[in-house]
């Protein structure tokens, strides 16, 4: 029998009986939310990657999480940091015009960050949706954990028909189980590709096997036109237990006929990137990831002079910064890692455009700059 998280039961003795039942009902999700281990013709070909062995998944450089002996120097500096983790304000959201979402330029690239790491690309005619959260809490259950700094500025059932869903890895900030179930229904012939391994949850959630792509590291599908190929990251993954890395991640390349876009993921900053852009850049854009880094898992997540970098080695044209400004993931300050990217970009001489969430972004025709972070920070 599944016994609820000590968290929730604690919680519903808090709370009032109506309360406790929301909480219990919230809690009723969280051993599909935690997803499904792979098995059978999956697992065989996660068994032949040479990225899997001892049981999990490995990075090409070790990386890891917060040693053990730093837990109390992360817990005294959520307490006394000085760091403003939220903004002072209403994030300023931009709702996409639907009428000009529904007709992406068929030469063209444009972009609609929408928060975190969840961004609509639109590239020469096609759609691609990497890491959608339309959840309130990146979390198993929605009682508890990181919830939303702002809204999602576009109401899922909105969005237009999908080509492609692309995932990172699968944890909770950038695999939601409450979108993906609602996408599935909602874009009914949209294939969700993903890492090896990461097919499993979907799998339990309800998604047809036939909808699923899974890849390894240089392994590439082609999808309505588009190549979409999966490469190498530097992070970890698990849903059940930390560093668990029973599925793999990735980076991601969308190729168009005539235009590229490469995807971080999460990652902390590796010298494959050099060969990610020798191979297959130049990029007409880059989403990096750019925020939730610490000095205390420096391997897995990026600093924004790491993006920088990052964006440099894969040979980036246009880079927008992406995971950070939606959840309150780490003990930076809200808008520290944008003002960081800018400072180093300036430094170095990289575009950088950064949108408010829900904006629609040309690379062709960028607006003039706009610091609306700074209105709230």
């Amino acid at each position: 029998m599944y016994r609820l998280p000590a968290v929730v039961r604690r919680s519903a003795l808090l709370v009032p009986v109506g309360a406790a039942t929301a909480l219990a009902r919230a809690a009723w999700d969280v051993p599909a939310a935690l997803g499904a281990r792979p098995a059978g013709a999956r697992l065989d070909r996660m068994l032949a990657s040479p990225r899997f062995r001892d049981g999990a998944f490995h990075n090409e450089v070790p990386a890891g999480i917060a040693a053990a002996s730093s837990g109390p120097g992360i817990l005294r500096e959520m307490v006394r940091g000085k760091e403003i983790r939220r903004p002072r304000g209403p994030v300023p959201l931009m709702a996409p015009d639907a009428s000009e979402l529904a007709a992406p330029p068929a030469d063209g690239l444009r972009v609609t960050w929408l928060g975190h790491a969840t961004a609509l690309v639109e590239i020469e005619g096609r759609r691609v949706l990497f890491d959608p959260v339309w959840s309130e809490r990146v979390s198993p259950s929605q009682a508890v954990g990181p919830r939303r700094l702002h809204p999602v500025p576009l109401a899922l059932e909105d969005l237009p028909p999908l080509d492609a869903i692309v995932i990172s890895h699968d944890h909770y900030d950038h695999l939601d189980m409450r979108t993906i179930r609602r996408l599935a229904a909602s874009q009914p012939s949209s294939p969700f590709v993903l890492p090896l391994g990461v097919g499993a949850h979907l799998e339990r959630w309800g998604v047809p096997a036939g909808r699923i792509v899974e890849l390894d590291w240089e392994e590439r599908a082609t999808v309505a036109g588009l190549e979409l190929i999966a490469t190498a990251a530097r992070h970890f993954s698990g849903r059940r237990r930390p560093a668990e890395n029973s599925t793999l991640w990735a980076s991601w390349v969308v190729a168009g006929p005539n235009r590229r876009v490469f995807y971080t993921g999460d990652s902390g900053f590796f010298d494959g990137y050099a060969r990610i852009g020798a191979e297959h850049g130049p990029f007409d854009l880059t989403l990096v990831q750019v925020g939730a880094y610490s000095p205390y898992w420096p391997d897995i997540h990026m600093t924004p002079e790491e993006g920088i970098a990052t964006h440099l080695a894969v040979r980036g044209g246009l880079l927008v910064p992406v995971h950070w400004a939606t959840f309150n993931l780490a003990l930076h300050s809200w808008s520290e890692p944008v003002e960081r990217v800018l400072a180093d970009a300036a430094d170095r001489g990289v575009r950088v455009a950064v949108p408010r969430p829900g904006q629609l972004l040309d690379v062709d025709a960028l607006p003039e700059p706009d610091t609306w972070w700074r209105t709230v920070a």
